[in-house]
């Protein structure tokens, strides 16, 4: 099954390698087949393959694979790059990447590069030698804590340097085409981090991966630095030493010691040979010659971008002297150089603007060894505050927090607005050059390292492959069809306007959105409880994953990995007794005290690390296989509970909506990726539980053995919440039903739901004993009708499913203004009540926009043919 794969974005330069992932057909590739790839032109191109899921019948469902730099191809619209043939073994390498051990060293060689890891020590690279000579040496990860806040609360604050160990280095991977050391370590006594290192067989750099999980204590610990910090072997003449820090178009162009502008000229081919970075060569004036030591020489260059709308450049000549001011910017791309034709390191952070505050150093230009950092907090910017954001407003009972969750929406508990085990992951690259690069290249360099190169396959293709659900390529063929897809257009593009007027960037908060808008303020409730940062509130983590599966545009993709890199690690506790658990919406974005299995899903991180084989995003999937023993200390619903858990219990209740679709969702992904046979029980398991339970998922909550990995199947009751369908239930019910595991009762219960939650009262009665109570976010739960009206052949549960979707009809708690509002358009708001002219949104809440989308992506791929016209 021949498979064309196109580039996702145009690539700005592809001198670095590539991964990607690919799906297959139940049975189409058998375990063990080889992969062959070819090239823009017919050639054969070396590749190296693996498997990251496979089907229950044991064939390939998901293969990733890797090549190593390419000179740039057809970007979008210009057809196949790259054709992956199944059954045909690849080309190899000319010069392979090598992995080697020795003397508790790893030695990776790609070719040009050879990188020296220590397996333990203070160093994450100890060095990297181009043609036989060292351009970088002793690579480190360094911190700055302070013991208080800034010093604007008064007293002193006393500031410490850090610098990272590594107590382990591994290899995950060892070529011939990719290879992978993975080293986990601390940043000093707390702060855990895991790196790594990715190589290609024929690259010049690293691709370097950092997670660190917070640890401290908020109320002393405060994190005034997190960079990584380099020497870089400086051979030149100063005024053939360079420095070249990126703005937002193009990069500050610096000698160490410059020739241009001087009041002897050196000539006209002198200084634009500095100027584009190539040796000026000897000195022909004398009276020039004899005066060099006279011209300054700059040691110091800082770009701090503090802010998404500025960066101030400065540079000094030496420690102790003041700092010259350049001319500065906005945007800065992140990306800087240093060296000469001896040879350089460039060095970067992928979305730097995006995620102030951060900065770029070079120090001691002038000196044998000089320094580049790449700071992931600028320790210009105030120190890291994690501090909980108010003092509790005195509910310290249960009683108390729900009167609060009445007015403020905000679920609090004393204690509970830690960020203990919270996460963040940053990308940066190193590339060691055999001189310095000329403009374009470091431009290409930059731009492959903000928008990272990607093979894709087609929607239709994806499609064909029958993997993650419910869901079709856009189809405009009626007025009706392509109205919907023209607010789904809208919607995504609507965020993308926000994110950018309301500057939704920062370290901790990129990749988010908010959950609810404030009309008469003309902005998003960032500071009121509950009504805040989203944290996968209604899934649109997934309603973006499945914009892109059927469109295949680039610009969704980028949006939906970042709400993937942050929800996954910021929103979710890594450590401590939450592990496993996530934070509901909150003014912070670790600060409510509802910690649960709907945010830490795995279903919010699957379509990510299959089309890319991200190991981080695979490490996030594996922390959350036996996420249900949280529950074991934390009862979600100790604060409505009436009746109270016994201690010592061997059972823990799991919700069969929220809780149960993220487990089952994290069991199917641990199974299909490992193997593992204790997931596959425990899925297969509760499964089967529910299909025997006499209210099946109406049942709304069942206690769970966690020993055994079934549930009690005694209860005979009803309770639903509205809540129990909108966090993944759906989409991954109706993977599992497309596997036919044959799992007795579990179809019957999934459908009886989607039957009846919106079925009228009278039918609800007749088949449950009464009509159903609390039913509300009718649009979202439109696809569950869908669903029973595709799979039972149902054109009356198609047609009360389109009535949903577009009628706001029996809702018992709540409107959504995406039903009533026949037309959509932002408002231009001008005036002295705003800061500044802001488009004004026209819903309230990122909950509508992700159930519409949802709603609309599902109903379309099942019951299309019944969209009325009118």
């Amino acid at each position: 099954m021949e498979t064309p794969l196109r580039w996702l974005d145009r690539p700005g330069g592809t001198a670095t390698g590539v991964t990607w992932g690919v799906p297959w057909p139940r049975g189409a590739v058998a375990p063990g087949v080889p992969f062959a790839l070819t090239g823009p032109g017919g050639g054969e191109v070396p590749v190296q393959s693996w498997v990251t899921a496979t089907w229950p019948d044991g064939s390939v469902k998901w293969s990733a694979h890797a090549i190593g730099p390419r000179p740039a191809g057809p970007g979008p619209g210009e057809g196949a790059a790259y054709r992956l043939v199944p059954g045909r073994e690849p080309a190899a390498p000319r010069v392979p990447v090598t992995v080697a051990r020795e003397g508790g060293l790893i030695r990776v060689s790609t070719g040009p590069v050879t990188w020296t890891i220590e397996e333990e020590g203070d160093t994450l690279v100890r060095s990297a030698r181009r043609d036989g000579r060292e351009i970088l040496r002793d690579v480190r990860l360094v911190s700055l804590r302070q013991d208080g806040p800034t010093p604007d609360e008064g007293g002193a604050v006393r500031r410490e340097s850090v610098t990272g160990r590594v107590e382990r280095a591994v290899a995950e991977q060892d070529g011939p085409v990719r290879a992978v050391i993975r080293v986990t370590g601390r940043h000093g006594d707390r702060l855990p981090f895991t790196v790594r290192l990715y190589f290609y067989a024929g690259a010049e750099d690293v691709r370097i991966v950092h997670t660190f999980v917070w640890d401290g204590d908020p109320g002393r610990d405060f994190l005034a630095g997190l960079g990584l910090r380099a020497g870089v072997v400086m051979r030149d003449e100063p005024h053939d030493r360079h420095v070249r820090l990126a703005g937002r178009d193009g990069f500050l162009t610096e000698a160490v010691r410059g020739l241009t502008g001087l009041r002897r000229d050196p000539g006209e081919p002198a200084r634009r040979a500095q100027v584009e970075g190539r040796p000026v060569g000897a000195i022909g004036d004398p009276e020039l010659a004899g005066r060099l030591h006279l011209v300054p020489v700059w040691n110091d260059y800082t770009l701090d971008q503090n802010s998404a709308d500025g960066y101030l450049l400065r540079k000094r000549t030496a420690e102790g002297h003041a700092w010259v001011t350049v001319p500065s910017g906005t945007r800065s791309a992140g990306y800087g150089y240093v060296g000469g034709p001896g040879g350089g390191l460039g060095f970067g952070l992928r979305d730097f603007w995006r995620l102030h505050p951060t900065r770029l150093d070079v120090r001691d230009a002038a000196s044998g060894t000089a320094t580049a950092a790449v700071w992931l907090w600028s320790p210009s910017a105030p120190a890291m505050d994690l501090r909980f954001w108010h003092d509790g407003l005195g509910q310290d009972t249960f009683a108390q927090q729900l009167e609060g969750l009445e007015i403020t929406y905000e679920d609090h508990e004393p204690g509970f607005g830690d960020p203990h085990g919270v996460a963040r992951t940053h990308e940066l690259t190193l590339r060691a050059y055999a001189a310095t690069p000329a403009h374009p290249e470091l431009a290409a360099h930059a731009a492959a390292m903000n928008e990272p190169p990607l093979l894709v396959a087609s929607p239709e293709r994806i499609r064909a492959a029958g993997v993650f659900g419910d869901w079709a390529p856009p189809d405009r063929a009626t007025p009706a069809r392509a109205a919907i897809e023209d607010r789904l257009d809208f919607l995504f593009d609507l965020y993308v306007r926000e994110r950018e007027q309301r500057r939704w960037y920062g370290f901790w908060d990129y990749g988010d959105v908010m959950h609810t808008y404030d009309a008469d303020r003309r902005t998003w409730r960032y500071d009121v409880g509950g009504y805040a940062w989203d944290n996968s509130e209604l899934s649109p983590d997934l309603w973006l994953w499945y914009q892109f599966l059927r469109t295949g545009r680039a610009e969704v993709f980028r949006f939906a990995e970042a709400m993937s890199r942050h929800t996954g690690e910021v929103d979710v506790h890594h450590l401590g007794r939450w592990k496993g658990l996530g934070s509901r919406h909150n003014v912070q974005h670790w600060g409510c005290s509802c910690k649960q299995l709907r945010i830490s899903n795995a279903a919010y991180r699957r379509v990510h690390y299959y089309l890319t084989a991200d190991e981080r995003t695979g490490d996030l999937l594996d922390e959350v296989a036996a996420a249900e023993e949280a529950y074991a200390d934390l009862d979600p619903l100790r604060k409505v509970r009436r009746d109270g858990l016994p201690p010592g219990r061997r059972a823990e209740p799991i919700g069969l909506g929220a809780d149960w679709g993220a487990l089952a969702a994290a069991w199917l992904t641990r199974w299909e990726r490992h193997g593992d046979e204790r997931a596959r029980d425990k899925l297969l398991g509760t499964m089967a539980g529910i299909g025997a339970l006499p209210r099946g998922f109406f049942t709304g909550e069942a206690l769970l053995d966690l020993a055994t990995g079934r549930f009690d199947t005694s209860v005979d009751a009803v309770a639903v919440s509205h809540l129990s369908a909108v966090f993944g239930l759906p989409e991954i019910c109706s993977e599992l039903l497309a596997l036919d595991l044959d799992v007795p009762g579990f179809e019957r219960a999934w459908l009886d739901y989607c039957r009846l939650y919106l079925a009228p009262p009278e039918r609800q009665a007749a088949e449950l004993g009464g009509p159903l109570t609390g039913i509300s976010l009718i649009q979202a739960h439109s696809r569950l009708a869908a669903y029973a009206a595709a799979r039972l052949g149902d054109a009356g549960l198609a047609a009360l499913a389109w009535r949903a979707f577009f009628r706001d009809e029996g809702d018992q708690l709540n409107t959504n203004p995406l039903q009533r509002e026949p037309e959509w358009r932002l408002t231009r708001v001008e005036g002295p009540h705003v800061p500044a002219a802001v488009w004004d949104a026209p819903f309230v809440s990122t909950n509508d926009a992700a159930q519409y989308g949802l709603a609309a992506i599902q109903n379309l791929a099942l019951i299309a043919a019944h969209l009325p016209e009118d």
